[in-house]
């Protein structure tokens, strides 16, 4: 069985490659927005059990929001970044559990190698990078609106001249190498965990195919809700710190 670290090309779209996993996120970016539209221009005014069940969830990540941020004006801010992520991570993470994952695609030229079509968004690196570098400049875009470029900015940058001289100079430079290192941590966490989990699975429906791949399939679903609420959860909390102003300004 082949399986690819990198995601692979379908197609192209002039000189733009189409691989499995960014037809997938297209079809869920797309699934997701048709299902937005459609619930909530349907809202009951005696919600039903699925309308209830939506409901429910939203409430819980609302709550979450509003914990966290302390500020119901920030929490209205934070909450349709924090939502989106928690969905889109959550069913790209599923979407590797559908039927046919590594075994259902395209033939290569040699006959024998296959090109599934579904591939997790999350099992690719490209989008769980692209994702990150969403979360992080999210991040200082809504620091910089809450409390300014020049308080942003001097969480950063401390004069070696402040007391305790230079610690929070080297404080300072440290909070810089953090930022930039929260898009690696990101993108390499959840591509790791789902990847790897893509991986176990293609494993072991090949050497047992009935009954025994059952647990470790609802040890994905499991680790797919995780992962996503890690995603989520972090941007929320990197979102409130950076609002808070500096304490040396």
């Amino acid at each position: 069985m082949h399986i690819s670290i990198s995601a692979e090309e379908l197609f192209r779209v002039g000189a733009i490659p189409v691989t499995n996993a960014l037809l997938l996120t297209f079809i869920i970016s797309a699934g997701l927005m048709l299902f937005s539209a459609r619930f909530f221009g349907r809202l009951r005014t005696v919600p039903g059990r699925f309308q209830s069940a939506v409901e429910a969830i939203f409430e819980g990540l609302w709550k979450l929001v509003i914990d966290v941020s302390g500020d119901e004006r920030l929490a209205r801010k934070f909450f349709p970044l924090v939502a989106t992520i928690f969905f889109f991570v959550l069913f790209s993470n599923w979407s590797g559990l559908l039927p046919g994952l590594g075994t259902v695609g395209l033939l290569e030229h040699d006959g024998h190698t296959i090109i599934p079509f579904i591939r997790s968004p999350s099992a690719d690196l490209n989008m769980t990078l692209a994702i990150s570098l969403i979360a992080v400049f999210a991040v200082q875009f809504m620091g910089i609106a809450a409390i300014g470029v020049v308080k942003y900015g001097k969480k950063f940058l401390v004069s070696p001249l402040q007391k305790p001289y230079g610690v929070g100079t080297f404080m300072g430079i440290l909070e810089l190498v953090g930022e930039a290192t929260r898009v690696v941590s990101f993108s390499f966490r959840l591509f790791g965990n789902i990847f790897a989990g893509e991986v176990l699975l293609i494993v072991i429906l090949n050497l047992v195919p009935f009954l025994v791949p059952l647990p470790f399939f609802f040890l994905e679903v499991f680790v797919g809700v995780v992962q996503a609420a890690v995603f989520s959860i972090l941007t929320l909390v990197f979102l409130k710190m950076a609002t808070l102003e500096p304490e040396h300004a």
